[in-house]
């Protein structure tokens, strides 16, 4: 427990980006079940994750030693460590829940590949989609970010535009492998490469900036840029009134995947070197701790909705439905905080010392 308590709230290097996964997590679950108030309100919000998976890991790991030094072993134990062991353990008990043991089955959901393929009924944990999306990116980021040291971002950003190119081309083949255009857009890292990408370019910026000194500003100037960016690009994806069409159409797809990141990012950089209201609020302590423990959230809220809640729950609300849903809410939040306390972060920390002394990372935003 003496491990866990030195990684709590407090040691983050950018606090406010950790209330950031909190407020996402809450995004997912609610659009999931979402509250009744005579109208509906739904936002992608995987843009944010994505654009902050590409800073955290750049940041994190550009100018680590071994990396540059073409030593990515502890990159990748690093990252087994953060997202295997809960993953595992959750798609275990969804599977035994679904009595389904038909190997292509297990080998796609135990191997993290099953969010490549368009068979929903092979995702023992229907959101975990995102995660295969995140691991593509992770094994790609070293390659990356050795592309941006011996060119430049443009080339590596290039070479981000030819694999959606080629996974374009392969989704045009008779296969439920990446199976169609609209797929890869929608599910597939090839699709989302750019959210990345505008992650990945703020790091750099961070970076250099702390070289010189220059991190903090004055005013609010981009966090009020950033927010009114997302507002706007929201609202027009609202107006299109397409968030709840499975068949997206290409203009919904370019603005949430290739317009939308350039806010978020101009977003994270005011939280980073702004001080304002919004980074005050997402920089709270409950807020963060919801952040540390917002993968385990994330990865078991639909198991909570559909296996414990529905038929549990639900018959003791069927006239406060509003209010169901912040006690589901709650009961999720707590079994996800005694999820990250007793599981996540113990195995996460002993497979870390297993494999050398901890790295910063591990006191970071994860």
């Amino acid at each position: 427990m003496r491990s866990y308590f030195s990684s709590l709230p407090g040691k983050e290097r950018f606090p406010a980006l950790t209330g950031i996964r909190a407020m996402g997590a809450a995004g997912v679950f609610f659009i999931h079940l979402p509250f009744e108030f005579g109208f509906s309100l739904l936002i992608d919000v995987m843009a944010f994750f994505f654009v902050l998976s590409g800073f955290l890991i750049v940041y994190l790991y550009y100018e680590n030693t071994e990396i540059r030094h073409g030593n990515y072993r502890k990159y990748f134990v690093n990252r087994f460590a953060r997202i295997y062991p809960v993953y595992f353990l959750l798609v275990t008990i969804a599977i035994l829940f679904r009595h389904d043991f038909r190997p292509v089955f297990l080998l796609k959901n135990y191997t993290l590949t099953h969010g490549l393929f368009n068979v929903i009924s092979d995702r023992a944990i229907q959101p975990s989609w995102s995660v295969t999306t995140e691991e593509c990116f992770y094994l790609l980021a070293p390659l990356t970010m050795l592309l941006i040291r011996k060119f430049n971002f443009l080339v590596a950003l290039s070479f981000g535009a030819a694999m959606l190119g080629m996974a374009l081309c392969i989704s045009f083949l008779p296969i439920s492998f990446l199976h169609t255009p609209h797929f890869v857009f929608t599910i597939t890292f090839f699709g989302h490469f750019f959210e990345f990408f505008c992650g990945i370019f703020l790091a750099l910026v961070i970076l250099k900036k702390q070289k010189t000194g220059e991190l903090t500003l004055t005013g609010k100037k981009f966090t009020v840029l950033g927010s009114i960016g997302i507002i706007i690009t929201i609202g027009v994806l609202m107006i299109s009134d397409n968030m709840n069409d499975p068949k997206r159409p290409f203009e919904f797809l370019l603005i949430n995947n290739f317009i939308l990141p350039m806010p978020i990012a101009i977003l994270y950089y005011g939280l980073i070197c702004e001080k304002s209201n919004l980074s005050a609020v997402l920089s709270f302590r409950l807020i963060r701790i919801l952040g540390r423990t917002s993968y385990s959230f994330y990865l078991v809220h639909m198991m909570v909705i559909e296996s414990i809640a529905a038929p549990f729950i639900a018959p003791y609300f069927i006239r406060n439905h509003n209010l169901y849903v912040l006690a589901v809410f709650i009961l999720t939040q707590l079994i996800a905080y005694f999820l990250f306390i007793f599981y996540e972060e113990p195995f996460n920390i002993l497979i870390r010392k297993r494999n050398g002394r901890r790295t910063s990372e591990s006191i970071m935003l994860k």
